[in-house]
């Protein structure tokens, strides 16, 4: 029986240490020049301490290179990835082939998982870049339960799949909120610490979060997933390497959200899962999500022929 893998990603120093304490498998983090969306960003000399502090627990650390790496970014790649080699971090995500090119090139005994967002939707897409040094590859969020049960029995490498967290639904190059803002004549923060969100014409209580960074304009669904009570079905597909996001939910709250999936886990994997469980865990993951932002299981549900 393959055990489950729970990665999340960290905010800070102290919240690692809390999340490893707590039975999380994987730390995921980086800095803000290389990684996409996370809820905090890492100095090199903290990056090294997160590495050792995971690898203290016999845990292991990925490190987000999954961004777009425009011409700019990518004169400084080669130095950035023999940095992580240096400190020893046990793999990175990666999405722009020109960083899997210079991993190649250089020979960097780095390894990598593909992580291309929306793009990865099928099998035959994960185990090419499989073929290619891959050792895993970032299902996308977008791909339902019934179109996942075709995949996973043609998977060669393993697939990661978010159980809980926001979902990206759009990015852009361009600062497209500050230029709103310049159209309106107005000044205002772009950054997520701000909060801003959109709302749809006459649906006031939609939310889709959206903020700015070096990496552009990125908009969120308008729900969080959460798929507590769909776990069962991944562990019977041998999906079993799992993504918790916290880009939205802060500190403690993340923790302790942690602690109920890996309880979820050793449940599982002692063949003790019941109906009754998982709608306990649920609600104790509803109390503790941020209220301001909804929960629903995404796209896992829907038929494959609603998703477009």
């Amino acid at each position: 029986m393959n055990k489950i893998e729970i990665t999340s990603t960290v905010e800070s120093v102290a919240q690692a240490r809390e999340l490893l304490a707590c039975g999380v498998d994987n730390i995921y983090f980086g800095d803000e020049a290389f990684g996409l969306r996370l809820p905090g960003y890492f100095s090199r000399a903290e990056q090294k301490e997160l590495v050792e502090l995971a690898h203290s627990y016999n845990k292991k650390a990925t490190i987000a290179v999954n961004g777009i790496m425009h011409p700019e970014k990518m004169t400084l790649i080669p130095e950035y990835l023999t940095f992580l080699v240096d400190i020893g971090v046990d793999q990175i995500t990666v999405g722009d082939t020109g960083v899997i090119y210079v991993l190649q090139k250089e020979k960097l005994a780095l390894p990598f998982i593909y992580d291309a967002h929306t793009l990865v939707t099928s099998a035959r897409q994960i185990n090419f870049w499989g073929k290619r040094g891959a050792i895993g590859g970032v299902i996308a969020r977008e791909v339902p339960y019934l179109e996942l049960v075709d995949m996973t029995k043609q998977l060669d490498i393993f697939g990661e799949i978010l159980v809980y967290g926001a979902t990206c639904i759009h990015q852009s190059k361009r600062p497209l909120v500050e230029n709103f803002f310049s159209y309106i004549k107005s000044e205002d923060d772009t950054s997520k610490e701000r909060g801003l969100f959109l709302s749809e014409p006459k649906k006031e209580e939609t939310h889709y979060s959206v903020y700015e960074d070096s990496h552009g304009t990125h908009i969120f669904a308008d729900s969080d997933v959460n798929l507590m009570t769909e776990l069962d079905k991944l562990f019977e597909l041998g999906l079993t390497h799992w993504k918790l996001d916290g880009i939205y939910t802060p500190g403690s709250k993340l923790v302790d959200i942690a602690k109920l999936f890996v309880q979820a886990a050793r449940i599982l994997e002692a063949d003790e899962w019941t109906l009754e469980v998982a709608n306990q865990l649920l609600e104790k993951v509803i109390v503790l999500h941020p209220q301001e932002r909804s929960l629903d299981t995404g796209f896992f549900l829907m038929d494959p022929d609603e998703v477009k």
